[in-house]
């Protein structure tokens, strides 16, 4: 297997760099969490301490439908902030969500990722130095290049707790691979 930053050449350069890395870190999210029985997909860790895997996917979907419509310059649709929302909860946590099959979860994500791939297609290189607000309360600015990197990078971070999920439930389980 060759492993390249390189997509369907049909984005210009740089944006297509970037949403490779999008793209390459959401099949690596798919390959992480393949075959997690529903029961590992809402573990919360040792005494339920910690965001589930579910948490986290459905974190990661709102986080990146946001930054699709700020890349696009319009507001989140009212339907999909209830779709996919809320970012946090009324303590200041990822909401609760549990018995959501992980397919459905995946796939509502690639959904997502699809998104931004039609909105990278009419990008410009030009256009990766545009500024948009992000935050709870669009308190920060950044380009758009660095908020599709972010999407990559925020991806990544996440994977790492995912993977320390799947450690603590097979320690947990006593299930060996």
């Amino acid at each position: 297997m060759l492993y390249d930053l390189q997509g369907e050449l049909t984005m210009s350069p740089i944006v297509e760099i970037l949403y490779s890395a999008v793209k390459e870190n959401n099949q690596r999210l798919q390959l992480i969490t393949e075959g997690m029985p529903q029961e590992e997909v809402d573990y919360k860790g040792p005494n339920n301490k910690f965001n589930s895997t579910a948490q986290i996917i459905k974190h990661l979907m709102y986080v990146d439908l946001n930054w699709v419509y700020r890349i696009k310059g319009e507001p989140l649709p009212q339907s999909l902030k209830e779709q996919y929302g809320p970012m946090i909860d009324e303590k200041g946590r990822l909401p609760m969500i549990q018995g959501t099959p992980l397919m459905t979860l995946l796939s509502n994500y690639k959904g997502i990722i699809s998104m931004l791939e039609d909105v990278c297609k009419e990008l410009d290189d030009a256009d990766l130095g545009k500024i948009v607000t992000f935050g709870h309360e669009n308190e920060k600015s950044a380009t758009i290049r660095w908020g599709i990197w972010h999407i990559a990078d925020h991806s990544r971070y996440h994977q790492a707790h995912i993977n320390q999920l799947r450690t603590w439930y097979r320690e947990n389980n006593i299930i060996h691979i």
